[in-house]
């Protein structure tokens, strides 16, 4: 286990997954007071961001109410018994322009991520990370769209970059357990490094794949403040914290607390709680990005056609997160028909 007392390393992105169910709208003073409540509950790590990651404020996937130094700086503030994480995509966030603004800000954990297939790109952000004595968790988004065996090809190579754990995520909510199984046993069998996984909710599958994860030896896990994320939301944190409780399994997390941090949450910013609404059953059965959900649903409405068949359009051309231009001109293409 790399967490104290031999428990779960539970990560919360209540402030970066959800930002997405927010159109990343999530304000100062919301991050202030979450950051504060998930202090007190001792949460692991808290994540915080733009929904995309640092750097990936714009026009094409929207932009943050708040910038990525005052997001920091205000998570920083609260955060006295947690760990402060970021979630880099390269693209979107650079070593100049934002790790080393962030290493200085005092962030302590760098998720650096990558399509399922893309690897690669993560190299320098990696080891750029490690030489400067940071934790640095690699993250392979979306990793339905390859065979267990490539996802274990990528996995190494982010090990050897310098990478202190793997974390795969189900992007789309399209995993039945076991999926999961299949996948975080390969990589437990063949990584000295621990593994982690992320869900997403789109089958109602969330908290079971994530039990599926730890039980096949996974020893970080995410999770969200209601399930709040994109889509159909994430793995309900304080449901899995209970579901640990039952399971016998140390998390250190105060489970009154980390309630009540999601009682917060759902007064203060949380509009609508995440549900499974038919369009997002497409979206997982698809295999789509659960962020493509508010944009597929708007601009369909636009043009009179059905959302369902934008989703199964867009899973046949495995579209990833960035690839927000295909919607249009698959709408149009439905419209013409």
């Amino acid at each position: 286990m790399i967490y104290k007392n031999n428990s779960l390393l539970i990560s919360d992105l209540t402030l970066r997954d959800g930002n997405h169910a927010l159109s990343h709208q999530i304000s100062e003073e919301n991050i202030r007071t979450y950051c504060t409540a998930a202090n007190e509950a001792r949460v692991h790590i808290v994540e915080v961001g733009h929904g995309n990651g640092i750097g990936a404020s714009s026009l094409l996937v929207g932009q943050s109410a708040v910038t990525d130094k005052k997001i920091i700086e205000v998570a920083r503030e609260c955060l006295t018994k947690t760990l402060l994480g970021v979630h880099i995509i390269p693209g979107f966030a650079t070593i100049e322009r934002d790790i080393k603004p962030l290493i200085e800000q005092g962030v302590d954990v760098f998720r650096i991520a990558s399509h399922c297939t893309e690897a690669d790109i993560t190299e320098q952000h990696i080891e750029y990370c490690r030489s400067q004595d940071k934790k640095v968790f690699g993250v392979l988004m979306m990793s339905h769209m390859a065979s267990k065996e490539t996802i274990l090809q990528e996995a190494l190579k982010m090990q050897a970059y310098g990478a202190s754990a793997i974390i795969i995520m189900d992007s789309s909510g399209h995993y039945l357990p076991d999926d999961v199984k299949d996948r975080v046993s390969a990589l437990v069998d063949h990584l000295h490094i621990p593994v982690g996984f992320h869900a997403h909710n789109n089958l109602g599958m969330a908290v079971a794949n994530s039990v599926a994860a730890i039980n096949s030896g996974a020893q970080l896990i995410d999770g969200c403040a209601r399930g709040f994320g994109a889509g159909a939301g994430n793995t309900q944190l304080e449901v899995l914290v209970a579901v640990l409780e039952k399971m016998d399994i140390k998390t250190d997390i105060d489970f009154y607390k980390i309630l009540d941090a999601a009682d917060i949450a759902e007064k203060e910013f949380i509009k609508n709680i995440p549900y499974i609404s038919s369009v997002s059953v497409v979206s997982g059965v698809s295999g789509v990005f659960s962020g493509f959900l508010k944009p597929v649903n708007r601009i369909a409405a636009e043009f009179d056609v059905d959302p369902r068949d934008v989703f199964y359009r867009l899973g046949e051309r495995k579209a990833v997160a960035g690839q927000e231009d295909l919607i249009i001109e698959i709408v149009k293409e439905l419209k013409d028909k």
